[in-house]
C-alpha cells in the first residue's frame, strides 16, 4: 500500500485512474478509523468521501513530511470532525452490522475473524472517543505512535498515556463481557 504516494503524483501529473487505486487501498481502513470518530458508519462512509473528493478536486500537495497514509487520515479526520459537528444536533441509530461475503476458500474462518474484529470494534466503541481512536490506529491500521501523535494532534508522550489508558480501559470492558484477551 506505500504506493499510495506513486499513485497519487500519477494522478496529479494527470492519470485519472490513478486516484481509483488510492481510493482502493485506503478507503477500508479510511473508513473504519472515521468510524471510530463519528460512531456512525454512514457518516463514516461520507467523511471518506469527502475526504477522496478533496483529493480530486482540490488536489493538495502532498509535502512529504510524514507518510502518505498518514497525510491522508489527518485530512479524513478534519473531515470527519467537520461532520460530526455538523451532525451533532440530530440524533441517529447506525443499521451497519453487515459484512462483506467473499468468494475466498475458508468462507468459515473469514466469518470467525469478522466476529471477533465485530466485537472487539464494539468493545472499543464503547470506550471514551479518544481511547476508541487510538486503538483503531495502533491496532487496526498499524500506525506507529508518532504517525498517530500526528493524526491525533498529541505529542508522543500524551499517545503513550492514551494507548495505555485506552488499553486498561478495553481489558476492563472485555473481562466485563466475561472474555480474555491476550496482548493487551
Amino acid at each position: 500500500m506505500e504506493n499510495g504516494i506513486s499513485s497519487y503524483s500519477r494522478f496529479l501529473s494527470g492519470d485519472k485512474d490513478a486516484i481509483d487505486e488510492v481510493i482502493r487501498d485506503y478507503k477500508d481502513g479510511l473508513v473504519y478509523f472515521l468510524y471510530s470518530i463519528i460512531g456512525d458508519m454512514g457518516l463514516a462512509e461520507e467523511a471518506a468521501i469527502d475526504t477522496f473528493v478533496k483529493l480530486y478536486v482540490e488536489k493538495p500537495a502532498f509535502r512529504g513530511t510524514g507518510s502518505f497514509k498518514t497525510w491522508l487520515y489527518t485530512i479524513g479526520r478534519n473531515k470527519a470532525i467537520d461532520i460530526k459537528r455538523k451532525f451533532s444536533k440530530f440524533n441517529s441509530v447506525s443499521l451497519d452490522n453487515a459484512f462483506d461475503i467473499s468468494d475466498e476458500e475458508n468462507i468459515e474462518q473469514k466469518v470467525i475473524d469478522d466476529e471477533r474484529r465485530s466485537d472487539l470494534r464494539r468493545l472499543i466503541s464503547n470506550l471514551k472517543p479518544e481511547y476508541s481512536q487510538i486503538l483503531y490506529l495502533i491496532f487496526f491500521e498499524e500506525f506507529q505512535n508518532d504517525e498517530a501523535a500526528e493524526i491525533m494532534k498529541k505529542n508522543s508522550k500524551q499517545i503513550r498515556d492514551l494507548l495505555y489508558r485506552a488499553k486498561s480501559a478495553l481489558k476492563k470492558e472485555i473481562e466485563k463481557e466475561g472474555a480474555v484477551f491476550y496482548g493487551l
